[in-house]
This record gives C-alpha cells, sequence and structure tokens, in this order.
C-alpha cells in the first residue's frame, strides 16, 4: 500500500442531462483509492450543498478530506460537458471558483511530505492562488506525478514548462505531447522519439502518453512499454484518462512491471469509457476478466 496526495480542482461535470462528480485529481484520487491505497485530497470547495456533496462522495470514497478548504466568498467547481457522437467530450470550465483559490497550509505541507507521492495537473494553475500552493508543496514531495491537461486559454508555456522540469513522472495524451513538444522546439515526427525528446528537455525518466482508442506507450527507466487498447463501445471519455493514470500510479508505486502496469492502467481506462461519468465502480474482477475472458 502506498501513501498518496492528489492536488487540485474539484467539481461537478455538467452534461446535458445530467451531472457527475469529476475533476481530473479527485478523479485520480478515487481510483488509486479503490485499490486500496492509502490518499489524500488538497483542494477548495464553496460552503454550498455541491461542496458537502463532493465531500460525502470522497469520504464515501475513503479518500481523506481534512485538507479540503471551504470558501464562503466562491462557489464548488462546475463544468459544462458537451459530447460529441463518438462520446468525446469539449469543456466550459467556470471561473473563477473555490478550486482556484486553494492557500498554503501547515496540514497539506505535512501530508505531502510523508507521502510516497504527489500527484497533480496544470489546469489548478490557472489561477495564482492554487499556483503558488502548488509551487510551494512540490518542493516537499517525494515523488512527482505531473498530469497535464491543456485547456485553453488555462495555461502557459513558462507555467508547463516549470512543472515538467519538478516532475518525476509526466502524463500527456498524444495530442497534449506533440503540441508541447512543437512549442518546445523539437522536430521529429515520431511518438516515440518525441517522448525521448520531452524526458532529455525536462530531464524526466518516466513519461506515459495515453493515445485514446489505442492504448498508451510508457517510457519507464530508460524502456518503453506499449499497449495497443481494448475494442470497446465508448459511452464518454470523461475521467478515462484519470483512472489510467490512477490505476497506472497504483501498480508502479506497488512495484509492479511496467508493462503488468500499463496493460492494467490501460484496460480500467476502457472499462471508464464505456461507462457512463468518470468514476465508475470497477472491481479487480472485473478488470481481469476483462483482461483475461478465459481465465
Amino acid at each position: 500500500m502506498s501513501k498518496i496526495v492528489c492536488f487540485g480542482e474539484v467539481l461537478w461535470d455538467v452534461f446535458p442531462a445530467h451531472k457527475k462528480i469529476g475533476g481530473a485529481p479527485l478523479n485520480v484520487a478515487t481510483r488509486i483509492s479503490s485499490f486500496n491505497n492509502s490518499v489524500a485530497m488538497v483542494s477548495a470547495v464553496g460552503q454550498d450543498d455541491f461542496g458537502e456533496k463532493i465531500v460525502e462522495f470522497l469520504n464515501k470514497n475513503k479518500v481523506n478530506t481534512e485538507n479540503i478548504q471551504i470558501k464562503k466568498e466562491f462557489q464548488t467547481g462546475k463544468v459544462n460537458v458537451m459530447l460529441n457522437e463518438k462520446g468525446s467530450a469539449s469543456y466550459d470550465i467556470k471561473y473563477p471558483r473555490a478550486w482556484d483559490k486553494i492557500r498554503f497550509t501547515e496540514g497539506a505541507r505535512n501530508i505531502v511530505l510523508n507521502s510516497d507521492a504527489f500527484v497533480f495537473g496544470s489546469l489548478v494553475a490557472r489561477d495564482e492562488t492554487s499556483r503558488n500552493t502548488l509551487y510551494q508543496l512540490i518542493e516537499f514531495a517525494k515523488y512527482k506525478i505531473f498530469d497535464l491537461n491543456l485547456r485553453e486559454p488555462y495555461y502557459t508555456k513558462e507555467v508547463l514548462v516549470y512543472l515538467m522540469e519538478k516532475a518525476d513522472f509526466i502524463k500527456f495524451n498524444d495530442d497534449e505531447l506533440y503540441e508541447v513538444c512543437k512549442t518546445l522546439g523539437s522536430k521529429y515526427n515520431s511518438l516515440e522519439q518525441n517522448i525521448k525528446f520531452i524526458a532529455e528537455k525536462t530531464k524526466t525518466k518516466h513519461v506515459c502518453v495515453t493515445k485514446g482508442p489505442h492504448g498508451a506507450v510508457l517510457l519507464y527507466d530508460g524502456k518503453l512499454y506499449y499497449n495497443s487498447g481494448f475494442q470497446i463501445k465508448v459511452i464518454d471519455t470523461v475521467g478515462a484518462g484519470d483512472s489510467f493514470l490512477g490505476s497506472l500510479t497504483s501498480k508502479l508505486l506497488n512495484k509492479e512491471n511496467p508493462q503488468k502496469a500499463i496493460d492494467f492502467a490501460c484496460a480500467v481506462g476502457a472499462l471508464v469509457a464505456q461507462s457512463e461519468g468518470a468514476n465508475p465502480k470497477i472491481s479487480k474482477e472485473h478488470i481481469q476478466q476483462f483482461l483475461n475472458p478465459y481465465n
């Protein structure tokens, strides 16, 4: 069992016909917790029913909520989600919200200091308050996992480079990898060459790139590992990448073989994509049956 702290946005994903609790770091946290790890969330919600329900949801999923701050002057996060005919999502992210105003506290410092890994994304850095808190907490983390989440207009090259250089593990999707590499001057065209370009440029040994239905590639201690994906019927892709990262993080931190870890993580991501919402319940037995249906 590992101790992991997730930092960043907690919010409601509002679909045309329903709403679900989400936010990339929250999705990662709940998935990691489902594999019997010790997980804590550092974030902020408004003093409203939506915020109370998020805290209740995290507690129900055995995520420590002691460092979720309550903001009287800001509402709980909300994102309007639009799905196309293939189930792929686009987002209208409301600003400012409570998670934009996460303050540095000694409690957050201590829980990060005593954790095995610290997970954060790029979206939370859109506001100066939460960005400064992130920059402070990073300095106390043993192993830093950076999940790029490029949502225009909420990122800058300077912030991305700073966070990538601080990270020990960086996760992209393929579009994000190519965009960032081009911005940093890469002339390479292949996925593998650009993964190695990022690793060298940022001095990061661990880089993972998801490829939607086509699986993922993991660079881990100088070696590339591949999974080519799974054939599924997509319901919606919201949270699939987050569950992938949570599953991969759990396996790698608990010393699983990298190939088995990426296969497991791709299976979980696929199971989420063929379900509704970002945090469907998925049992270990269901994952194993999906991976090995004839066993």
